[in-house]
């Protein structure tokens, strides 16, 4: 990634050296369309077909930063997209397990990854709402379209002390930063945003 974007995500406050350094190894010209390239490195989304978008450079590093994620790690990822933002996860964590709605947007994301030599992440087609319980708990959850409440498979699957950060809401849509504790989710933080909405059969 540029350096003059890297530079701006410092200045909006990424500070986790880690994932600064990660955004910048991780080619996002790789993941978004032929027509799009020459967007790649600036601070906006781009359009990656299907109703759906590959998110703003400076969300993916602040959500990432807001998972606190340790190389022993396992993530749910909710929203595959074009795989980006799992490209990420990978480099930062053990495991990362990622569920897309779209079926063809699944099998892309699954062989761009493996074109990449992203071998730690597991994608595949499904209802992100119902979350992956087969490999359950996380350590960390994170979700890139927005829901109208926090799915509640999703706290289940949820390590007890693991964080989860979601977008929140239909109109007007808050990221929420929640840690799961022995009383259930305790919230850490939020920030105004703007995701696709979540498609599910259970909204």
């Amino acid at each position: 990634m540029g350096e003059e974007l890297i530079e701006e995500l410092v200045a909006m406050g990424i500070w986790d050296r880690e994932v600064l350094e990660v955004m910048s190894e991780v080619p996002r010209e790789e993941f978004v369309p032929e027509e799009q390239k020459s967007w790649a490195y600036e601070n906006r989304p781009l359009p990656i077909g299907f109703g759906a978008t590959i998110s703003q450079p400076y969300i993916v590093a602040f959500m990432t930063q807001a998972l606190r994620l340790k190389p022993n790690h396992r993530v749910l990822e909710i929203g595959t997209g074009s795989g980006y933002q799992a490209a990420i996860l990978s480099q930062l964590v053990s495991k990362v397990y990622s569920i897309e709605n779209e079926p063809h947007l699944a099998v892309e994301a699954t062989k761009r990854l493996r074109r990449l030599g992203y071998s730690n992440v597991r994608v595949k087609a499904g209802d992100g709402y119902e979350g992956w319980a087969e490999h359950s708990p996380y350590d960390g959850i994170i979700v890139t379209a927005a829901a109208p409440q926090i799915p509640h498979p999703l706290i289940i699957q949820l390590k007890k002390g693991g964080r989860l950060v979601i977008p929140v809401g239909r109109d007007e849509q808050r990221l929420q930063i929640l840690q799961k504790t022995s009383n259930g989710l305790q919230l850490e933080g939020t920030l105004s945003v703007s995701f696709v909405p979540m498609r599910s059969d259970y909204l």
